[in-house]
């Protein structure tokens, strides 16, 4: 494919900014900030891209190098190692792949950089089972929409847009009631109809959302609160709340795993999971998990087709094993004889750690202090092309290549890697 930035002709592209993954983007000639149906994330993300150093080259302890010697010496790092860390993983579906393929040689554990949020659903979902939801049914069948804990369009900047207000839908629904709990007024304007009518807002602490949630649970079974308020929001307020979404035909509760930073924070999940099977005894509603970026979703799912297991894994002569706590990156940070850190879509830094330490990431990547190894490689849906899971994980879909120059993908040099053991 011609670099879209020597063409005259218009480009579509999918955007890897976020976990909504639109494919209706178009990007002129002009350049990154002219991306027609671009939200500011998407922007920043494409002209982040097309600013990169491309003539970045691989280095060993901060001093340029070819590619081939600093794949040999990432190679050797990780044959000595008995104990590998690969970590960050900000890639797509064939950048995982690749990766798992590695980690089964080297018996290596694997966690992404946002598992900490990531495992605060995979707990509840392990625990009793969840009922969620996909864009297409957000889009065709929601009348009542809960934000729990975000906004919602900080994170994935064109829900309400593509979702919400948009009329096209296979069904004659009425204009979605968004309902906002503990979000900060300032931060609800996305949820105001085109018609004009404004969300209710319901203001509390992010702290107070689980005692919230409860209230909301005993309220849908039916139970007496023998007090005026939970956590200063009137029981009038919840029950008004809890009304509306049995009245509703198709509701949908959304809420953020990465906002929800309080100790336990899986037994709210677990709450949040129980008010929607109450719902579903006598009404219709779903559950819809925001994702946190840097292809968390691809690569959950990636790892959880080939092992049975999400990150927070490890592969030992071949077997999978798996534990949420011990084998996060924090523990193995600890323990760990080398680190394998990866990240491909932001120049997100590594950890700094005294252990031998392989970056292979983002060409702009800030290495306050300089890795044994550093290998720049391509952007997916920029300089390669690709595969991603969107964050209901309904369905994949492919990264373009957008412009031509010599960093190598991911999986390219992963699999050098792993011919080199």
């Amino acid at each position: 494919m011609k670099n879209y930035t020597s063409s005259n002709e218009p480009t579509s592209a999918t955007c890897p900014a976020c976990g909504l993954l639109c494919d209706d983007l178009i990007l002129n000639a002009t350049g990154a900030e002219s991306v027609k149906n671009g939200c500011a994330k998407s922007i920043t993300f494409f002209e982040q891209s097309f600013q990169t150093d491309i003539s970045a080259s691989a280095s060993l302890f901060g001093k340029p190098c070819d590619l081939n010697t600093a794949i040999s010496a990432a190679a050797d790092i990780l044959r000595k190692s008995k104990q590998p860390l690969f970590a960050g993983l900000g890639t797509e579906v064939q950048g995982m792949r690749s990766l798992m393929r590695l980690a089964e040689k080297s018996n290596a554990t694997l966690d992404h950089m946002h598992s900490e949020s990531t495992v605060r659903n995979t707990l509840t979902m392990q625990n009793s089972g969840w009922l969620t939801t996909t864009l297409a049914e957000i889009k065709n069948r929601a009348d009542v929409i809960l934000a729990i804990g975000t906004d919602i369009v900080t994170s994935h900047p064109r829900f309400f847009e593509k979702l919400v207000w948009n009329t096209d839908s296979l069904f004659n629904k009425p204009t979605p009631e968004i309902i906002y709990l503990s979000v900060p007024a300032e931060n609800t304007q996305a949820g105001i109809a085109p018609n004009g009518t404004s969300p209710t807002v319901i203001p509390a602490d992010t702290a107070s959302i689980p005692e919230i949630v409860n209230a909301l649970n005993a309220l849908l079974h039916h139970k007496k609160i023998k007090a005026d308020t939970v956590a200063g929001v009137a029981i009038s307020t919840l029950q008004a709340v809890a009304d509306k979404l049995k009245s509703a035909q198709y509701a949908v509760v959304v809420w953020s795993a990465a906002s929800l930073k309080f100790t336990h924070a899986e037994l709210t999940v677990q709450s949040i999971v129980q008010l929607i099977n109450t719902l579903n005894e006598n009404s219709r509603a779903a559950g819809f998990p925001l994702n946190s970026g840097d292809g968390d979703t691809s690569i959950n799912n990636t790892s959880t087709w080939l092992s049975g297991y999400p990150t927070r894994s490890r592969l030992v002569n071949g077997k999978p094993e798996y534990d949420t706590y011990h084998f996060s990156t924090k523990k193995q940070l600890d323990l760990c004889d080398a680190l394998l850190w990866v990240s491909t879509f932001n120049p997100h830094s590594p950890p700094d750690i005294k252990t031998p330490t392989i970056v292979i990431g983002h060409p702009n990547t800030q290495l306050e202090h300089q890795p044994d190894v550093f290998i720049p490689v391509g952007i997916p849906g920029v300089d390669h092309a690709g595969l991603m899971f969107r964050v209901d994980s309904s369905i994949t879909l492919p990264l373009k290549k957008l412009r031509d120059n010599h960093l190598p993908s991911l999986s390219d040099v992963i699999s050098k890697i792993e011919a080199s053991l």
